[in-house]
């Protein structure tokens, strides 16, 4: 579809019209009439789209509109992101060094630490307890996300979920009543994980739970969003990507009419690393199509001067959440 907005210029479907071929021709054929490089986003659409399990996802709105690097910082360097009428503050924490003394561990960082927090978040609103569950739990979610914890994967995980534990943060609102949290934690307790044992009479060393901070949980009740869990797992190591579903999933469903957004506005929300505008562009371009395929009620078009957001039908549809919630 092929559409002009306000005299803008003329704009194309994010997702390179993949979902409709996937729709009309199924995923073999589909792969085969489309470019090597876009066959993944082929890959993508068709398994969110088979999807028959209903699954669902969550993510507290702040996390909507903001979002923790992408990449790692030094170790005592704070994060700020600006959002639309929020701002997150994620300051590293501290733990003993092998001497004794304190070190930082850093801010949370990539798309392992962003696919922990869903865990938790998800686990919290699903059991209505801020006390969250590891062990099985949170490595059978893993697994479906295609995450085990052995190998590098599991030796990410335990650095991202030690940084998560450590870490501290501020949300603040702007403009209405919803002033966030002055000071709080991802998490209050627990969330140490260990080798398992060759020793099956010590098969685990895992903290049986996490106890979410308070604070932060109730934000997350107030304000959840849900998501598809397969679109999670089809995202699940594209940090941006993930970033860009999860604010679309928050915020198409609440437009009344399409809303252009120039690169400038898109810069501000999701670049911050990239010195010259073209090569977030560029970045952003390639993370904008997965997300979309793995959204397929969103509505949105790129053309040179940025976006064109359309009214949308959620991820997940409201009674369904309720009834899943």
């Amino acid at each position: 579809m092929v559409s002009t907005l306000m005299g803008a210029a003329m704009a194309d479907d994010a997702d390179n019209g993949v979902r409709h071929l996937v729709l009309v021709h199924g995923k073999a054929r589909a792969r085969a009439m489309v470019e090597p490089e876009r066959r993944p986003l082929v890959d993508i659409a068709a398994e969110v789209l088979a999807d028959e399990t209903g699954k669902i996802g969550i993510s507290y709105s702040g996390f909507c509109l903001t979002a923790l690097p992408h990449k790692a910082l030094a170790a005592h360097e704070a994060w700020t992101k600006r959002g639309h009428r929020v701002t997150l503050l994620v300051t590293p924490g501290q733990v003993l060094g092998p001497d004794g003394e304190p070190v930082y561990v850093g801010v949370p960082y990539g798309a392992s630490a962003r696919m922990i927090l869903l865990y938790l978040q998800t686990r919290a609103i699903r059991t209505g307890s801020r006390e969250v569950e590891l062990g099985r739990s949170m490595h059978d979610w893993m697994q479906r996300m295609g995450l085990p914890w052995g190998g590098r994967t599991g030796q990410k995980l335990r650095e991202q979920a030690a940084r998560i534990s450590a870490c501290n943060l501020r949300f603040e609102w702007e403009g209405d009543n919803r002033s966030g949290f002055t000071k709080g934690g991802f998490v209050q307790s627990g969330f140490r994980f260990h080798e398992r044992s060759a020793d099956s009479r010590q098969s685990s060393l895992w903290e049986d739970r996490v106890v979410l901070d308070e604070v932060f949980y109730q934000a997350l009740r107030k304000h959840p969003v849900p998501l598809r869990e397969a679109a999670l797992r089809e995202l699940a190591d594209r940090s941006l990507s993930l970033d860009i579903y999860i604010w679309l999933a928050y915020r198409l469903h609440t437009l009344e009419h399409p809303t252009p957004l120039r690169w400038a506005a898109l810069s501000d929300q999701f670049g911050g690393s990239y010195a010259r505008r073209r090569d977030f562009v560029r970045e952003f371009r390639k993370a904008l199509a997965p997300a979309v395929v793995a959204y397929p009620e969103a509505k949105v078009e790129v053309d040179d001067e940025g976006l064109v957001l359309h009214p949308s039908h959620p991820p997940v549809a409201p009674r369904l959440f309720a009834v899943s919630g």
